[in-house]
Parts: C-alpha cells; sequence; structure tokens
C-alpha cells in the first residue's frame, strides 16, 4: 500500500511516497513557490509514474492546505486525508482542548510510537521548536513551543540597529571573535542548552524519567550534535506518522500500527 503524505508547515512543505514506515522519494518545496503550478509540479515529481493509493496532509498554514488539496485533486484525481485529532490514531489523546493541538505534533506523535514505543518525547525543530511528549499508556499528554532557531535569527537583524543577519551552520568557535562568531556561539550552544533543559523538566514533570527521545525537522542534527543525551534523529518522522494515521483511517493498518500503550513500553524494554 502506498499513499503521498504531505506535511505542509510555515517555511516549506515535505512531500514524501510511502510504502510502509519507509519514505521512498521525498521532496520539499518552499512556501514562497506555493502556487498551484509549482504544486503540481512538485506532487508529479514525487509521486512520478507509481500508483498511489491514497494522499494524506497535515498543515498549519490554512491558506495552503486550500491550495494543497486543490492540486491534489487535479493532479491525482484523489481528496487527501486531512489530519484532526478525533480520527481513528495508534495513540489516545489525553488533552483539554485537543482540537488546538496542531496536526503535524499530532503527526510526529503517531509516528514516534510506532517506531520506538512509548513513553516517547518528540522534538520538531523546524520555524518553532516543538516537543511532544505520549505517556506509556499510549496517550498524547501536551508538550512545549518554543522559538525555532530560524526566528532567532530573523529576531535579532529585525529588531536591533547593528546586529546583522547570521547564518546559524557556519563554524562555531569556542570562543566568538566577531559580531557574527559570536551570534552562532549562543545560536548553537545557548540552543542545545535550552533543549536540554525543556527534555528534563519534561521527564520530571511527565514522570516519564525514561521516555525515548527522538527529533526530527532541519535543523535537529546540527542542533543535536555531540549534545551528550540519548536521541534518535529521524528526518521522516512526520510522514512516517502521517502513513500510519492514512492506514488507521482507511482500515490498512500494519502490525506494529496496531500496538499501542503498554504494548509499545514492554516492545522497547525488550529491544
Amino acid at each position: 500500500m502506498t499513499c503521498l503524505a504531505i506535511d505542509i508547515g510555515n517555511t516549506s512543505t515535505t512531500l514524501g511516497l510511502m510504502s510502509g514506515h519507509r519514505a521512498m522519494h521525498v521532496d520539499r518545496h518552499p512556501s514562497n513557490c506555493d502556487v498551484g503550478e509549482n504544486i503540481e509540479r512538485t506532487i508529479r515529481k514525487v509521486v512520478g509514474k507509481r500508483d498511489v493509493e491514497g494522499v494524506v496532509l497535515c498543515s498549519v498554514v490554512p491558506a495552503a492546505t486550500k491550495r494543497w488539496r486543490r492540486a491534489v485533486r487535479k493532479t491525482l484525481q484523489m481528496t487527501p486525508l486531512e489530519v484532526r485529532h478525533d480520527m481513528s490514531l495508534n495513540i489516545a489523546i489525553d488533552y483539554p482542548r485537543p482540537e488546538t493541538i496542531g496536526p503535524d505534533r499530532i503527526a510526529n506523535a503517531c509516528g514516534a510510537v510506532a517506531q520506538y514505543g512509548a513513553p516517547v518525547i518528540v522534538a520538531d525543530f523546524g520555524t518553532a521548536l516543538t516537543f511532544d511528549v505520549v505517556s506509556a499508556a499510549g496517550a498524547y499528554i501536551g508538550g512545549v513551543i518554543a522559538p525555532g532557531l530560524p526566528l532567532m535569527a530573523d529576531y535579532f537583524s529585525e529588531k536591533t540597529a547593528l546586529l546583522p543577519h547570521i547564518d546559524i551552520r557556519g563554524r562555531v568557535h569556542r570562543v566568538g571573535r566577531s559580531t557574527k562568531g559570536a551570534m552562532r556561539i549562543g545560536a548553537r550552544i545557548g540552543y542545545r542548552g535550552m533543549v536540554r533543559e525543556i527534555v528534563e523538566h519534561l521527564r520530571q514533570d511527565a514522570r516519564e524519567a525514561n521516555a525515548a527521545l527522538c527529533a526530527t525537522g532541519g535543523h535537529a542534527g546540527w542542533v543535536l550534535k555531540d549534545i551528550k543525551m540519548p536521541c534518535k534523529i529521524d528526518p521522516n518522522l512526520t510522514l512516517v506518522g502521517l502513513r500510519v494515521i492514512w492506514e488507521m483511517s482507511t482500515r490498512h493498518p500494519t502490525p506494529d500500527t496496531l500496538e499501542t500503550g503498554s504494548q509499545l513500553t514492554s516492545k522497547r524494554k525488550s529491544t
């Protein structure tokens, strides 16, 4: 069973042609090129001549959702399944107002449980930095939202008279010997410290001290390098979660998708 998974974000949209939990072809579409013909071209590029049995998407940009929905219908003659909190999921939702949970965060949680079991903490390094927690019982219980690295870099240059815009991926020395060098240290080392503190806080507050930690998003590998904290970096985690949700909703789940709560906890402890 092959499906097209689409993750619509503020900066870019990621598409993946998914077979089981494996991404056969992944591409990214920048938001500033988010117009009909460009979207249709990207969809055709990812799908190629393969047969697609369904399309699933999550979006944090409502205006873009409409454009992608139209393009999918025109290109593939399918209506995409759009992620909501009240769908069939491989996790429970234990949250006061579940309709306010970002659909990308739901997809991340579903993907993390399918890949790594429960309890689990997911960190997504996108335009915003989000953390989501799934308890040992297999329930989404909440998380944390912090500024993403791109927002921090943009804010410095936009809100100060003298600080420049920096490439956060530049070389980092022990001591900043220039303005840009000093800013890169603050971005990388300071950000890494923030991540570590948030993870420790979540493990204590959620009483899930043994929760696995996994990360996704474009800056995950760069920020977490040498962090000295066990963490699985999974670039396609959101797409995997979308695939899991599509499987559950179309009643074609794989065995792993059906496992929840204590089953997944036992599975992770035994590996």
